[in-house]
């Protein structure tokens, strides 16, 4: 009798723990927390090049869109395309591409940071090809992910 009451109090905090991680996952700001500790240098460099094109054109200097292997490349990591990415995946996806990274196994730093240019050049593309009207459409991860890009270039 006590052990099932007991679970359910288990498993009403466990869901309760659990809704507060997607509530963390799901602001903006927590991209730019993301970005505070451990990022590689790669992404950084990435990073570093698409802000800098950015200030020095007011957007990105040529249209480059993803190819058909790129997009292969992210489905078969379970990424979805940018415009199509919430906040709370992106901000998931962010972390684990920064672990990958950070793994020590050279082939899992490859994967992420193969990744992470493919997502920068998602966002050259979206922000240089879409109106401005447009973006109504699209989920809000790439805003999340354009936040992330700008602070650790900085």
């Amino acid at each position: 009798m006590y052990h099932n009451s007991n679970t359910a109090y288990r498993s009403f905090n466990y869901n309760k723990r659990e809704s507060n991680i997607d509530d963390y996952y799901a602001s903006i700001n927590t991209s730019v927390a993301l970005g505070k500790t451990n990022v590689p240098i790669k992404h950084k460099q990435l990073a570093s090049n698409y802000v800098l094109i950015k200030k020095i054109f007011g957007n990105c200097s040529a249209i480059i869109p993803i190819t058909a292997t790129d997009k292969a490349t992210l489905a078969r990591h379970g990424f979805m395309p940018l415009e199509n990415t919430t906040i709370s995946q992106i901000n998931r996806q962010i972390e684990q591409l920064k672990n990958w990274s950070n793994s020590g196994d050279i082939l899992l730093g490859a994967y992420a940071n193969e990744l992470f240019e493919i997502r920068i050049k998602e966002l050259k593309y979206i922000r240089l090809t879409v109106p401005s009207g447009r973006y109504v459409e699209f989920k809000d991860g790439y805003k999340a992910f354009e936040k992330y890009v700008e602070y650790i270039a900085g």
